[in-house]
């Protein structure tokens, strides 16, 4: 067995970051954009009002009187030049009129025909947003998984299109005869595939394009079939079938098949049944077929995975643990790792972090409870309560 650390590093070696295309700004939201996005203009590309109300050539003082000699809204500047004594209407947006300093907002002022009186009580500042004060050509939106509001920066510096990496594609199978979909009658020794509806969930959230293959049931001629169907992806994801028994027959028929092996069990618990490797080229894991054990390896090298293919800056550096307060004592860890689940509490400063009290890799209700992992190293001492820990959040 090899440990969780060398597990990750292995499996990000067996992918690379994947080309881009470019897409309109309308499609981009989700995608990674691997390399910086310049702006092409000025925002704003003028000094322009911040409110609405009158530009002046100085600061107004309380009681000086103002003669109104136009009007400027946004879209629509004002092309004559304001001089001292002059007041010029205008609205927020509105480019400022050559001459103008100043704009006093309207609730500050009295007007009485093209007249107006700086009250008592008149706004300190300008009110002026200044040329460029947002950004200038050549600032850069950094590499980033694009949000909707990356897309209205986007949109400001005047970019219709975008790079973003290609979406890599994962080909996701569940092996073995127990197995039938959601909605169909199981027979008395069968169950409900859950596994791929939480993988490609994890896939898809990830930016990751999956493609949903049939249940590879637990004969050579059957897997051999689905695997064929699962060329031309970036990534294969089998679940179930990569352990040592009778029946987990994953790695035999990949092997027959081409796969070159890297590596098969990992010092951890959950998961210890990962296989990883390479079949015609092509990523491939296997991972356990228990629940919670596929889930916690997704998260752990799986994700990991995709975030390289798209070219995510940080994807060859391990996961960064978040940091909590246990709130229930634990006994000693063994020689492998363990990813407990756990549900954390919010509190002023750093959550409490809780293990559930049964941990069996099959209890598919556990794992929805839960909203972390927490990290067990390998042979870690007892822990009281109130101690720091590391978690993971799922």
């Amino acid at each position: 067995m090899i440990s969780v650390e060398e597990a990750l590093a292995t499996c990000l070696a067996l992918v690379a970051p994947l080309p881009s295309e470019r897409v309109a700004l309308a499609r981009a939201a989700g995608r990674f954009m691997p390399a910086p996005a310049l702006a092409c203009r000025m925002q704003p590309p003028f000094d322009a009002s911040a409110m609405d109300g009158y530009a002046l050539t100085e600061r107004p003082k309380p009681g000086a009187q103002f003669t109104v000699v136009g009007e400027a809204g946004a879209g629509h500047g004002w092309t004559g030049h304001l001089s001292p004594g002059q007041a010029l209407r205008i609205f927020t947006g509105a480019p400022m009129p050559a001459g103008g300093a100043w704009v006093v907002i309207q609730e500050d002022v009295t007007r009485q025909g093209d007249q107006i009186i700086i009250g008592p009580k008149a706004d300190g500042g300008s009110n002026i947003r200044p040329t460029g004060q947002d950004f200038r050509p050549g600032d850069l939106l950094p590499p980033r998984r694009l949000r909707p509001n990356d897309l209205g920066l986007l949109a400001a510096m005047n970019l219709p299109e975008v790079d973003v990496t290609r979406r890599p594609v994962v080909a996701l199978i569940a092996t073995g005869d127990e197995l039938v979909m959601p909605g169909e009658n199981p027979g008395p020794d069968q169950i409900i595939a859950s596994n791929t509806f939480t993988l490609a969930a994890l896939c898809e959230a990830e930016g990751a394009e999956v493609r949903r293959l049939p249940i590879a049931r637990d004969n050579p001629a059957a897997l051999t079939t689905v695997l064929g169907l699962a060329r031309g992806a970036d990534l294969i994801l089998t679940t179930g079938g990569a352990s040592v028994g009778d029946h987990d027959i994953v790695a035999k028929v990949a092997t027959e098949m081409g796969l070159e092996r890297s590596f098969w069990k990992i010092a951890m618990r959950p998961g210890k049944p990962l296989m990883a490797g390479r079949l015609d080229g092509t990523a491939m894991l296997g991972l356990p077929g228990n629940p919670v054990s596929s889930i916690v390896c997704a998260h752990l090298f799986v994700l990991p995975m995709i975030r390289k293919m798209l070219g995510h800056p940080a994807a060859d550096l391990p996961p960064r643990p978040a940091r909590a307060i246990l709130g229930e004592a634990l006994d000693p860890n063994g020689p492998r790792a363990h990813y407990m689940r756990a549900r954390l509490t919010p509190q002023d400063g750093l959550p409490v972090i809780t293990a559930f009290d049964r941990q069996d890799s099959s209890l598919v209700s556990v794992l929805a409870a839960s909203d972390a992992l927490l990290i067990r190293p390998v042979n870690d001492g007892p822990r009281e309560a109130g101690e720091i820990v590391d978690y993971l959040p799922i």
